[in-house]
Formats: structure tokens, C-alpha cells, sequence
């Protein structure tokens, strides 16, 4: 199980070899635009980053052309960060229902806590809100949190630095491990 943060890499990268490993699983863990929702839609497996009701939008469309259905995760911004994708805590069960009315295959949710917090509170309220909407995946932890990020119900740590090392372009981004 692998994850990008960047389709056009992953493409470049994944396709030519994909047919040849039926059993390699791809993750897009970075923010997804619009514009690339085809492409991901053929590619991932899983979309840890659905964050607004437009992508919701184009992510149903994509999914009925296409005949693919990657799971997807509801990326909340569990500090609210402005810089940073994801939907505000208050707002997440609002888009997590549209998504539900759309019939998109949501099986979890996705935080990334601020680098200068503790990561545990992030983490408890991710836990607190997959409960409170019956999901049962999270996606959270990264090589320096991923125990904390267990402790708390993870069942996909991104720890790709951790295994490869820090960020090159020339190889996988992230790791993604599924708790079984």
C-alpha cells in the first residue's frame, strides 16, 4: 500500500507499472483539485482528501463515467489551520451527510495535526467525530506520530519518511499502513 500527495506524480510514476502488481494498492493523500479528479478517480484506490461538497460533486460525476469507485476519506482540519486543506470540525458532518446523499463510497476520515501541537487531541477529536458518524477508518499519524496516532484508533499511518527517508521526487511519498 502506497500513498502520493500528487497525482501527476503518481501517474508518472504508478500506471506504467500497475498492471503488473493487481495486488498494489495506491492512496492519493494529498489536497486534489478538481481538475485532476479523472485522473485520480483511474489511478487511487483510495482519496484520503475530500474536503468540500464541489469535489464531492466531481467525484460522484467522475465515479459514474468512469465505473471506478476508490474509497474515500473526509479530510478534516482538525486545527483549523488556514493554510491547510480540509474541512473545519464544526463542518464535517454537514459535508460527510452530502457525500452520504450522493452515494460516494466514505469509509473513514483524515487529519493532519499542526506540526507545533501535540498531535493527541487531534487525534481524539478524529476518533470523536468517525464515532459519531459510524466510519470506521482513520487516517492519521505520520513517522513521528503514528504510535500516538494507533493509540487512538488509526488504521492508516502515513510513514513513508520513516521508511524512505526525507521527500525525493523519484520515489513513493508516503507508505500507507493498514492496521489489521
Amino acid at each position: 500500500m502506497f500513498g502520493e500527495n500528487r497525482v501527476q506524480e503518481a501517474q508518472a510514476k504508478w500506471a506504467p507499472i500497475r498492471p503488473d502488481y493487481r495486488d498494489l494498492e495506491l492512496h492519493l493523500i494529498g489536497p486534489l483539485q478538481t481538475n485532476k479528479v479523472r485522473e485520480a478517480v483511474a489511478l487511487f484506490d483510495a482519496i484520503h482528501t475530500l474536503d468540500r461538497p464541489k469535489l464531492a460533486d466531481a467525484l460522484r460525476a467522475e465515479m459514474d463515467r468512469s465505473s471506478r469507485n476508490p474509497f474515500l476519506f473526509v479530510q478534516v482540519n482538525t486545527g483549523e489551520e488556514p493554510q491547510k486543506a480540509g474541512v473545519a470540525p464544526r463542518d464535517a458532518a454537514a459535508l460527510i451527510d452530502y457525500a452520504r446523499t450522493l452515494g460516494l463510497p466514505l469509509k473513514g476520515l483524515m487529519c493532519i495535526p499542526p506540526a507545533d501541537e501535540a498531535p493527541a487531541p487531534h487525534f481524539a477529536l478524529l476518533q470523536k467525530l468517525a464515532r459519531e458518524q459510524d466510519l470506521p477508518l482513520l487516517s492519521m499519524g505520520m513517522s513521528d506520530d503514528f504510535e500516538i496516532a494507533i493509540r487512538f484508533g488509526a488504521t492508516h499511518v502515513r510513514i513513508g519518511s520513516a521508511i524512505f527517508g526525507e521527500r525525493d521526487y523519484g520515489s513513493p511519498v508516503v507508505a500507507v499502513s493498514e492496521r489489521r
